[in-house]
């Protein structure tokens, strides 16, 4: 099985730029294709414009070693290059189906610069059954002395977690192929040997992933699928939450004890404010899109969204069953990102609860250690460290569980403060040790407070 020439990644987002960085570290000669000029510019040198963890080191070694570059010719990444991951963005579009505008851009940018026999591998998340319109799409514009039959399209579905992206790049527990073109999945199985192996320096070699191959759809509804599952466990154990603190249950003990079944498991069984990122809302619509597009009336799907939509409105009513009134109150929000050890805001729980409690006349400030502003609420209120959002506040609320903010030192929360509820959106502080320094604790589903029945904030 032969090596790939060279690796050409279009796109140089979340997803692109961890491709490129990694493809380089694990052997291969990787072009990156980014046509934004101030992006390529910082890539350029080095360092990507968003934050992860560890991926700056690995472009900077990459680059320095000459494995990886960044450019935004197309006719140099192809001629450089016999496989092609396409990793640009797709946007929720109309009725819920992802906006491929710029995957056709880039689709187009890359049948006209291409002058030899081209694998195409789509790791953007793309409609099931986009294969064989970007195939065609590709076809389209190829120069006549080019032959069609010799570009063919594999889709490769990511499975990156932002904040882990890199571990999990390198570390997968699986690897999803699908095509139908037999030569073209092997050269794509070739250029991921390094990983399936866990040949490269680093590697884990008694964790080898697993190599699924299948055909295209199927590939392109399996990460659809596994994101709608992941979104959907969630859902369910927040749902769990809310029927816990009217029967004065913990949630955490009951999905403690769900997880020990091995059918279950315990991950993605945290209670909380709910889900957010780029990807486990537009992807559950998304997949409910096509259903509806085949008649199907996606039950669950939509219950998970409005599940999860729900959890972030709970969390008003917590402050307003405590607050009264809630115009004029002083609310702290820690965290602002949607997950820690990222600065994506795309979906945060905080950009919800910050703009319901600003609607109903709360005064916001906000503080995380990634995230300075909010392009969406540029009226919010950040703050350059924890405690000058908690100072004077009279309620605390964690959104985010930054080891930073999990280690807060609650009796200087308590003495910052000017009232005392604190609102734990993560389930992250042991109850006991914040009611130790005078402050009243509420958690998701911890059985302390229940939201009124017949107060709605909106």
């Amino acid at each position: 099985m032969a090596d790939p020439k060279g690796i050409a990644i279009v796109g140089s987002g979340y997803v692109g730029t961890v491709v490129a960085a990694c493809m380089a570290k694990i052997g291969h000669r990787v072009v990156g294709v980014e046509i934004d000029e101030e992006k390529l510019s910082k890539l350029q040198s080095g360092s990507s414009y968003f934050y992860e963890p560890g991926l700056d080191e690995i472009l900077r070694a990459s680059i320095d070693n000459g494995t990886l570059q960044f450019t935004n010719d197309f006719e140099l990444a192809m001629a450089q290059s016999e496989v092609v991951f396409l990793c640009v963005d797709t946007p929720p579009g109309e009725g819920g189906h992802p906006d491929t505008t710029n995957v056709m851009a880039a689709a187009k940018s890359i049948g006209r610069a291409i002058k030899s026999p081209h694998v195409i591998v789509t790791k953007s998340t793309v409609p099931v059954g986009s294969g064989n319109w970007l195939t065609t799409t590709i076809e389209n514009v190829l120069d006549d002395d080019v032959d069609p039959s010799a570009i063919s399209v594999v889709s490769n579905p990511e499975f990156l977690r932002e904040g882990s992206a890199v571990m999990d790049f390198l570390h997968p527990e699986r690897i999803v192929l699908g095509g139908s073109d037999e030569r073209a999945v092997d050269l794509v199985e070739a250029a991921y040997k390094p990983i399936l192996d866990q040949s490269f320096p680093g590697g884990r070699t008694a964790e080898r992933p697993i190599l699924v191959k299948t055909d295209r759809s199927t590939a392109e509804t399996i990460k659809y699928a596994a994101n709608a599952f992941l979104a959907t466990k969630i859902s369910f154990i927040n749902e769990i939450a809310e029927i816990c603190e009217w029967v004065n249950a913990d949630v955490k003990e009951v999905a403690l004890a769900m997880g020990l079944d091995s059918r279950i498991s315990a991950m993605f069984l945290q209670a909380g404010v709910g889900w957010g990122g780029s990807c486990f809302g537009k992807d559950v619509e998304a997949l409910a899109a096509t259903a509806r597009a085949y008649g199907q009336d996606p039950m669950i799907l939509d219950a998970t969204r409005a599940v999860n939509q729900h959890q972030r409105h709970r969390v008003v009513h917590k402050l307003q069953s405590h607050l009264r009134p809630l115009r004029g109150s002083r609310i702290a929000l820690l965290g602002i990102a949607f997950k820690p050890e990222t600065d994506d805001t795309r979906d945060a729980p905080s950009i919800t609860i910050a703009s319901e409690l600003m609607a109903r006349g709360a005064i916001v400030r906000a503080y995380d250690p990634m995230v300075k502003q909010i392009p969406e609420l540029p009226d919010l209120q950040t703050g350059t460290d924890p405690f000058s959002v908690i100072e004077r506040a009279d309620a605390v609320v964690l959104v985010t569980e930054w080891d930073e903010l999990r280690n807060l030192d609650l009796s200087v929360v308590a003495e910052k403060m000017r009232g005392n509820v604190f609102i734990d959106g993560r389930n992250a502080f042991d109850p006991a040790r914040v009611e130790a320094v005078g402050l009243v604790y509420e958690g998701m589903g911890t059985g302390v407070v229940a939201p009124p029945r017949n107060s709605e904030p909106w």
